[in-house]
């Protein structure tokens, strides 16, 4: 385990079954909820979104990114702390 995952999230966000840009878009609204330093869990079955665009885009807001792949589900479940 990593240190986000080892972490209880402070919030969870299911977004299975959602194709890009919707996990970008809802995890951006969840995370601006937010306090600094406070953990959101994304639960994600879009590679897309998992493996692009929200690592990408927590790089560029300055939040800590973590992602776990459960391969037999073929999801993701992703940590970001806010930064």
């Amino acid at each position: 385990m990593g240190e986000l995952s080892s972490k209880t999230p402070d919030q969870v966000l299911d977004v299975l079954g959602r194709v890009c840009p919707y996990p970008l878009v809802l995890t951006k609204k969840s995370v601006e909820k937010m306090s600094s330093g406070q953990i959101l869990k994304v639960l994600c079955d879009a590679p897309a979104s998992a493996e692009d665009s929200l690592p990408k885009w927590c790089e560029k807001q300055g939040h800590k990114f973590e992602s776990v792949k459960d391969d037999a589900k073929g999801s993701w479940d992703i940590y970001i702390q806010k930064g």
